[in-house]
């Protein structure tokens, strides 16, 4: 299983892709909407890990590319400034799931359990 974490805040995003790499998960990180557009052609990630707010576009914008990019990619938003409406917005576009910050690992690593399978039962 290939993770791919975007998200701004570099030092949650570099403690939990080292969470997810002590439970064996291939994972990188990118830290702005940009970056991870770009680790999305070079990683080729099962699933995505998406922060809702970043400095150089929004995660739904991101969310959108990568849809249109690779569709199985499984995203599963997250974000600590969180409406109903971007929750709505990002299953709309295909999310997998959305997430509030500070977020459970437990609850974390089921939704990113849970995505990998839906993406696996698709091969």
């Amino acid at each position: 299983m290939k993770v791919l974490i975007v998200d701004n805040e570099i030092e949650f995003a570099s403690t939990l892709a080292e969470r997810l790499r002590l439970r064996k998960i291939e994972t990188e990180t990118a830290f702005s909407g940009l970056e991870g557009l770009t680790a999305v052609s070079t990683f080729h990630p099962d699933v995505m890990i998406l922060d809702l707010r970043m400095p150089d576009m929004s995660g739904l914008d991101v969310l959108a590319r990568v849809k249109a990019l690779d569709p199985a990619i499984e995203v599963i938003l997250l974000t600590g400034h969180g409406s109903f409406e971007d929750g709505i917005s990002g299953m709309e576009l295909g999310a997998f799931d959305y997430l509030v910050k500070p977020i459970d690992l437990v609850l974390l690593m089921e939704k990113i359990t849970e995505a990998y399978q839906k993406k696996s039962q698709r091969k």
